[in-house]
């Protein structure tokens, strides 16, 4: 059986990574975080690129375009959060800014990994028996180069707790007041979305190719829950009292909220491409 390549998975041929680096790069510890306000990121001003408030395990999944369980590192590679702040060489591609920042880890932190293919337990999201639920937003206007615009991928939080995921071109999924919605989603981001609070991987199996939008709303306990999930999946650690609202919260509520929608997320297996790192420094070596 074929390896699956979720939304995000994009292993680039090594002749592509080799060669890009940062003109100038500098990797600092973070500052601690105020309370209630969220600093984690990617800015890009010109020719300046600043990450902050990072894991390690984030930057990768960033670098190589992987979700969190596509990455096998060591636990303390999670919790350590850094700053970076680099310099585009003239002339040079954003587009290429994945592979600088390869080039940039593999270079501080003095990795090796290798690629592995694993069997993982997966949801399948697939088309439940009653019919899809969900109407098809209308079709963007293309470009003169006869494809929609696109735009890089910005994620923005409030104090209030609201996060908002956008992709551009009006295609965006929110989560807040007890609410998870999206706009003009293909199935592929939805299935990535979902699986920000299920407890394995979740792959699009409809064969959808639209966009669509979508409101699943939950009591207040079963949103909690779900942030908390959330947060696990990131490689975060949560407190005791977090980790009680998972078990006062009911298994079934996201199962439920998706078979609304005329779909359904079906225990799977399936093989999945990872990158596992055998060796880093905890330090990197001087800017």
């Amino acid at each position: 059986m074929k390896a699956i390549r979720t939304a995000a998975i994009v292993f680039l041929p090594s002749f592509l990574v080799f060669g890009q680096e940062f003109e100038v790069a500098s990797i600092r510890p973070s500052a601690p975080s105020v309370q209630g306000q969220a600093i984690g990121g990617l800015h890009i001003d010109g020719a300046m690129v600043r990450y902050s408030a990072l894991s390690l395990t984030l930057y990768l999944g960033i670098a190589y375009d992987l979700k969190n369980y596509q990455i096998s590192a060591p636990d303390w590679m999670a919790s350590g959060r850094w700053d970076i702040t680099a310099k585009l060489p003239d002339g040079s591609d954003p587009k290429q800014i994945r592979q600088m920042l390869q080039a940039l880890l593999r270079d501080r932190f003095q990795m090796k990994m290798h690629r592995e293919t694993k069997e993982f337990p997966v949801y399948g999201l697939i088309i439940g028996k009653g019919g899809l639920k969900l109407k098809e937003s209308p079709a963007e206007p293309v470009t003169k180069g006869g494809e929609p615009p696109k735009q890089s991928v910005t994620v923005a939080a409030s104090a209030r707790g609201e996060t908002v995921v956008t992709y551009g071109n009006g295609s965006y999924f929110t989560l807040g007041d007890n609410k998870f919605e999206g706009k003009k989603l293909p199935m592929v981001i939805m299935a990535d979305a979902l699986a920000r609070f299920a407890d394995r991987p979740v792959v699009d199996m409809t064969d959808l190719k639209g966009n669509y939008d979508f409101t699943m709303e939950f009591s207040p306990e079963d949103f909690r829950a779900m942030m908390v999930r959330a947060t696990i999946a990131q490689g975060s650690v949560v407190s005791v009292d977090a980790s009680k609202l998972l078990d006062a919260s009911s298994g079934d509520t996201l199962f439920n909220a998706v078979e609304k929608l005329g779909l359904k997320l079906e225990p799977r297996k399936a093989p999945i491409e990872t990158l596992v790192i055998d060796q880093a420094l905890k330090i990197p070596t001087e800017n």
